[in-house]
């Protein structure tokens, strides 16, 4: 099947524009972090009864395998390149769900976290479509846990915040100033580009030593951490070469990931020994 990466502009305005011809439907679907198996049971089913499926540049490929009989296109974005602005893929969905029947938008993560799932729904809805949303499992969550970090436990953390690194004015979010003044688990995405003010605001707080860890590629087989300190973590992030895509846990969970390995060490060790004494 051939990818339609660049339909016509003008013909997509033109359907939008245009009376309904068939019962187009929309469902937002997430993808999850990356990894193929984090895939939902009902996001195969959406996949499954596609005609199109829009994808992002977060979605793993191997997902659409899902839908072998869909037309598939990509509108994602890498590194501020655009293939498509958000307004022409409100128009495409609407005109592909016209023309050809369902359409799933396949978003990385859970859609309705800094996935603007909801905005799309809205257009879709406000142009005659029936929508619907398959939550998936967010990176925010799942990212952090492959690396045995949770974002909260026990007598460590008992809340955590998720905030986007980059707002739409291109700018840090003010909340990342006040969760530095928490004993929350903060967790940052979209945030690599702003880091020299991410760990500005936590040293005014005096949360040098504080852990935080940085994982870009979260669950692929690309995946990439930088561990350390707040007043490390930039020199950590050069000496690793990390960039974006990357997701950043800063608190006192972070160490849990450290207590694993040290008591994983122990264990084996201590075989090893036994063996040896044998």
């Amino acid at each position: 099947m051939q990818f339609n990466k660049q339909p016509n502009q003008k013909t997509i305005a033109a359907a939008v524009n245009t009376p309904f011809q068939t019962g187009g439907r929309l469902t937002v679907v997430g993808a999850g972090p990356g990894d193929p198996e984090l895939i939902t049971v009902k996001a195969i089913n959406a996949l499954q009864s596609a005609d199109v499926v829009l994808y992002d540049a977060l979605v793993n490929e191997e997902l659409l395998k899902y839908a072998p009989k869909a037309e598939r296109i990509f509108v994602g974005k890498i590194k501020g390149c655009y293939t498509y602005q958000q307004d022409q893929i409100n128009e495409l969905i609407v005109s592909r769900a016209k023309s050809h029947g369902h359409v799933v938008r396949l978003k990385g993560g859970d859609p309705f976290v800094f996935g603007r799932g909801a905005e799309e729904m809205e257009f879709a809805a406000f142009h005659g479509l029936e929508t619907a949303m398959v939550p998936g499992i967010s990176s925010s969550l799942s990212v952090p846990a492959y690396q045995n970090i949770p974002v909260t436990k026990r007598g460590a953390s008992e809340s955590f915040w998720v905030i986007t690194g980059t707002t739409k004015q291109h700018k840090l979010s003010g909340d990342v100033a006040l969760a530095a003044k928490s004993n929350a688990t903060v967790v940052i995405l979209m945030g690599m580009s702003k880091l020299p003010e991410i760990v500005s605001f936590f040293k005014k707080e005096g949360k040098d030593e504080t852990a935080i860890a940085i994982i870009q590629n979260g669950t692929w087989k690309e995946e990439k951490i930088a561990v350390g300190t707040i007043s490390n973590i930039e020199d950590e992030v050069k000496k690793n070469r990390l960039s974006n895509p990357a997701i950043i846990i800063i608190g006192e969970v972070v160490g849990h990931r450290q207590k694993l390995i040290e008591i994983k060490k122990r264990y084996v060790d201590s075989k090893e020994l036994k063996v040896l004494s044998e």
